[in-house]
């Protein structure tokens, strides 16, 4: 549609303007989940552009474990309802070096 054309123009023109890989991620992980193009594996989707993201920046890949997806899927919806991604970006923070001690 029309409208969702023009989300994901929105979205690119976001992605592009914003100089910080790790705010990249997050907005954009957010961004992309919230319009939801795909019938199915948004969440996937949007989890995979956050990481390519992270590595542009040099930052580790970040797995979201199956133990976090409760908070992980709370957050989410949190940043949605409540317009704030706060919540939802420390929780990737906090999953970002969980990942990264594993590399050290």
């Amino acid at each position: 549609s029309a409208a969702l054309m023009d989300c994901m123009e929105t979205f690119f023109e976001l992605l592009d303007k914003e100089k910080s890989a790790a705010v990249r991620a997050v907005l954009g992980h957010f961004v992309f989940v919230f319009i939801h193009p795909y019938p199915d594996g948004n969440g996937r989707i949007g989890r995979f552009l956050m990481n390519l993201m992270l590595a542009s920046g040099g930052y580790p890949w970040t797995v979201i474990r199956l133990t976090q997806r409760k908070p992980y899927m709370e957050t989410l919806e949190q940043a949605s309802v409540n317009k704030d991604i706060t919540a939802f970006t420390n929780f990737i923070a906090r999953e970002m070096q969980v990942d990264w001690a594993k590399t050290t």
